[in-house]
């Protein structure tokens, strides 16, 4: 088989929507890709915090086997065993109560906002409103689009769906200005760790008073898990760290280690405001996904990867705060676990195709930030490995005259 031409043309026929890097990915193994040509790279984005368990992990592999010599796809008009077997382990893990599959972190979501429209019709509010935040992401529906906080992605798509309130994250004297002023709202929609946004965390004291406005005013708390969730950042989900528990939470990204997968799980608030004919999917919740994300789970407890995100993470933004603390022109590391960001004092995605050239993938988000966001499988001494080749081309890059 002839491996693609490494040209910005290789692709004629497919859509022009993404700012490829020259080279196409032939196989993993581990925390490790190869590419077409055999250049071997050592995996920092994880496929955008989507392969949990890394490339080809040999307890995965086989049961996705299994699965795929048993059944691929069922549609929802008859029962799916596999759906109740993984709604009752993140029910188990959240303390939540149900669960819908789809296949996407963007459906999950939109799914969550027709939950909050619902939830605000039941109670006799014609016009609900969501209060959203600045430099959130959501995704690229139109709705999604529109609870998201970048002009940037939503120029040229107007107009933009009405009923969000947007406010300023770790701020709640926004919120409580909302609570007493605005009795159109019916839920707050935020994302515990902003991904796409330059991994900025809501503090535990903003979630927990967040929380508790929330319950004041009779407001569904959805907390978008999509990136942060399943276990990246030392915990199954990423408000445990502030000992709450939302009544919506959107995931999808890592909970299948690559098949596509997206849920929304719901607390008692929100668990029955969604009946039949509400909502639905043809591909979420077949039998391959659920596998994958049942398996998923089963793999991250035998091997203890909560435990391994959280120690080699920390190992990991300890490390480069160290070697980049004296640099001039690195801001600061923040994130949590194995999501991780590197802001910079000037827009670096040319650090993309360096780090590329240098046998690392990563990303660059919000124009400054360096995401870091590996397998969950990373090892200590692969995390040593990142920073030996990251730091120095940090450190280039910053030494540069600005153009």
């Amino acid at each position: 088989m002839t491996a693609p031409a490494k040209t910005a043309n290789a692709a004629p026929h497919v859509m022009n929507t993404y700012g490829r890097l020259p080279f196409a990915l032939s196989h993993g193994q581990g925390a490790w890709v190869w590419d077409t040509d055999g250049k071997k790279y050592l995996d920092g984005l994880a496929g955008i915090a989507v392969n949990t368990l890394g490339h080809a992990h040999p307890k995965l592999v086989p049961a996705l086997h299994d699965q795929v010599n048993k059944l691929i796809h069922s549609c929802n008009y008859y029962q799916v065993p596999l759906q109740e077997t993984l709604a009752a382990k993140l029910c188990e893990l959240s303390g939540l109560a149900n669960a819908f599959f789809c296949s996407t972190g963007l459906e999950a979501n939109e799914a969550a906002l027709k939950i909050a429209r619902k939830y605000g019709h039941d109670k006799g509010i014609d016009r609900p409103e969501i209060i959203v935040y600045e430099k959130a992401f959501h995704g690229r529906s139109i709705a999604t689009l529109s609870a998201t906080g970048n002009p940037k992605v939503q120029a040229g798509f107007g107009p933009l769906v009405e009923g969000f309130v947007r406010v300023p994250l770790n701020d709640i004297s926004a919120i409580e200005a909302q609570a007493r002023d605005n009795p159109n709202v019916v839920a707050v929609f935020l994302e515990v760790i902003q991904g796409e946004g330059g991994i900025n965390p809501a503090t535990v004291e903003y979630l927990q008073a967040v929380r508790r406005v929330c319950d004041e005013k009779g407001w569904l708390l959805m907390l978008d898990e999509v990136q942060c969730g399943m276990g990246r950042t030392g915990k199954w989900f990423a408000h445990q760290w502030a000992g709450i528990k939302p009544d919506v939470m959107p995931l999808a990204k890592g909970l299948g280690s690559g098949v596509p997968v997206g849920a929304i799980v719901c607390g008692p608030k929100a668990a029955n405001v969604f009946g039949p004919g509400n909502h639905g999917t043809t591909f979420g919740g077949n039998p391959l996904a659920m596998r994958a994300g049942v398996e998923t789970i089963r793999i991250m407890e035998e091997d203890n990867l909560l435990a391994n995100a959280a120690t080699v993470g920390a190992q990991l933004s300890t490390t480069l705060k160290r070697e980049l603390k004296n640099v001039e022109g690195f801001v600061e590391v923040r994130g949590h676990g194995m999501m991780i960001g590197i802001e910079l004092a000037r827009p670096c995605n040319e650090l993309l195709g360096q780090a590329a050239e240098a046998g690392l993938l990563l990303s660059v988000t919000a124009d400054k930030v360096i995401r870091l966001v590996p397998p969950l499988i990373l090892t200590a001494a692969e995390a040593d490995q990142i920073v030996a080749i990251l730091v120095p081309l940090i450190k280039s890059f910053l030494a540069k005259t600005t153009p």
